[in-house]
């Protein structure tokens, strides 16, 4: 019986791995008392107890915890921005390679990845390690996401009974082009820029589609849509969860709710002679976090990446 501990358990993330895993039998889930929640010797206490945790924190919290954390065999996921780059820290996503499934496996602190950050990595670190997309390449990404990423707050407004007419409507943000993510976007890329980003919140509760637009005339491989999605197939071709579309699957529209609830990502390319469009589809709450965690809690115990997720 694996002891897991959830600081944080009472965020959008947080709650949604306490769901995954509350019916489990070979999870002890180690609770906190409310009114214990932010007590920091009670927390020091099932950092210590708990062969794994979980932090579901603002970025200092989360550094915060991982200085309570004495036992050297203790595990980690964070799912805060706080150690995504940091030394001494794996990225989670297994995917990536075999060598990175293992270093997860075998990590005693595991930085789960954020949620546009995902569904961009999983496109352009495969082309970029392929020799295929040049590293200096000028990327530029859309992402456009359910408002549950915008934790309780946003949520709250978008499903108030009286709310601003604005939220009716798509919405751009992060105008300043300097998202929290992009720092490990760049870095699991291998980028020597980081990508024009933009993200959208639209009145739609979890799901996430990232687009990113290539010219075929820029890239290092005179690659087509029909090449690239050969090379993605044969890519993910052992992967639990990423799947390629075929050039039959490809629809008219994609809508970006249309995984919400599993934790499955797949990948689609358009385009034509001149240019390629690449998408990711997922879900922001499950691939996009609490699913992806579960995974690395899944890896990290040596037991099926599958278990509790579909």
């Amino acid at each position: 019986m694996h002891k897991v501990f959830i600081d944080g358990r009472e965020g959008t993330t947080g709650l949604q791995i306490y769901e995954r895993l509350a019916g489990r039998d070979d999870i002890d889930l180690i609770v906190l008392p409310e009114e214990k929640r932010k007590d920091t010797a009670a927390r020091r206490e099932c950092l210590n107890a708990a062969d794994i945790s979980f932090l579901c924190l603002p970025d200092a919290a989360a550094k915060e915890a991982v200085s309570l954390i004495e036992d050297p065999e203790a595990k980690v996921i964070d799912a805060s921005t706080a150690h995504r780059t940091a030394e001494g820290w794996v990225y989670g996503l297994p995917e990536l390679s075999a060598e990175r499934r293992e270093r997860i496996a075998t990590a005693k602190r595991v930085a789960n990845p954020g949620c546009h950050a995902t569904g961009f990595i999983s496109l352009v670190a495969p082309l970029v390690s392929g020799g295929i997309l040049p590293a200096d390449y000028p990327l530029v990404a859309h992402s456009v996401t359910g408002y549950s990423g915008g934790g309780k707050k946003m949520i709250a407004e978008y499903e108030a009974e009286v709310r601003d007419k604005a939220l009716d409507s798509p919405r751009q943000y992060g105008l300043t082009l300097s998202h929290k993510h992009l720092p490990e976007m760049q870095r699991q890329c291998g980028l020597v820029h980081a990508p024009a980003f933009q993200p959208i919140v639209a009145d739609f509760y979890c799901g996430m589609c990232v687009s990113v637009p290539l010219y075929r005339s820029m890239l290092a491989k005179n690659y087509g849509v029909d090449d690239i999605r050969s090379y993605f197939a044969e890519y993910y071709a052992s992967q639990n969860f990423i799947k390629v579309a075929q050039k039959e699957e490809l629809p008219a529209y994609l809508p970006a709710n249309a995984l919400a609830g599993t934790n499955l990502l797949e990948i689609y390319v358009g385009g034509n002679d001149d240019m390629v469009l690449l998408c990711s589809l997922f879900d922001n709450l499950g691939k996009g976090a609490s699913g992806a965690a579960v995974q690395n809690m899944n890896i990290m115990l040596g037991l099926d990446e599958r278990t509790s997720l579909l």
